[in-house]
C-alpha cells in the first residue's frame, strides 16, 4: 500500500509539473506568436507606406533616393517575411520594394503574377500599383486602365478622385513616372 500511496503521490506530482510546464510553454509560445504578428504588421505598415510613396511626385523621390539605397535590404526582408507568412499582401508589397531596387518592369513582372489571385480580385491597390509601373515604363493606354479599374474597386472618395486623377493625367505626352502627378 506504500508504494502504491507514494506512486500515486509521484504521478500527482509529475502532473502538476508537466501542467506547469504546459503553461510556460504555452506563455511563452504567445509572446512569440504576439513578437511574429508585431514583425509582419511592421513590415505590412512599411510596404504600405512603400506604395504610398512609389506613385508620388518626383520631386518627393528624390526624398526617397535614401530609402531606393535600402530598396534592396528592404526587398530581402519581404523575401524572407514572404517565406515566413506567404500571402498575396506581401508579395504586393514585395513588387513595390523590387520596383524601388530594380526598376518598373520588375515590380511589374511580379504583380502580372498577382493578377489571378482571388483574394486580391477586389483590391484596389492591385491595379493602383500595376497602372504605376505601367505609367512608368510609359504604357499609358494600360496604366489608365488600370488606374480606372482601381478607381473602380474603392469606395474611399478621396482615393477613386486621385486614381481618376491618375488614369486621365496618363497622356502620351507624360514622361514615364510624371503620369498622374497631376
Amino acid at each position: 500500500m506504500a508504494t502504491a500511496k507514494h506512486k500515486a503521490i509521484d504521478l500527482l506530482r509529475r502532473d502538476k509539473l508537466l501542467d506547469r510546464k504546459h503553461a510556460e510553454l504555452g506563455v511563452a509560445l504567445e509572446a512569440r506568436q504576439e513578437t511574429e504578428a508585431t514583425d509582419v504588421d511592421a513590415a505590412l505598415r512599411l510596404g504600405r507606406i512603400l506604395a504610398q510613396l512609389a506613385p508620388v511626385e518626383p520631386e518627393v523621390h528624390g526624398l526617397v533616393a535614401l530609402m531606393e539605397i535600402q530598396a534592396s535590404r528592404i526587398t530581402a526582408l519581404y523575401d524572407a517575411l514572404a517565406q515566413l507568412t506567404p500571402s498575396p499582401i506581401v508579395e504586393l508589397n514585395r513588387a513595390v520594394a523590387f520596383a524601388m531596387a530594380f526598376g518598373p518592369a520588375a515590380g511589374l513582372e511580379i504583380v502580372d503574377g498577382l493578377q489571378s489571385e482571388p483574394s486580391l480580385r477586389n483590391y484596389h491597390l492591385l491595379p493602383s500599383v500595376r497602372g504605376d509601373f505601367l505609367a512608368r515604363l510609359g504604357r499609358f493606354d494600360e496604366a489608365r486602365k488600370e488606374f480606372e479599374r482601381a478607381a473602380s474597386l474603392t469606395q474611399n472618395v478621396r482615393e477613386k478622385r486621385l486614381l481618376l486623377d491618375r488614369a486621365a493625367a496618363c497622356r502620351p505626352g507624360d514622361p514615364p513616372g510624371r503620369a498622374g502627378s497631376g
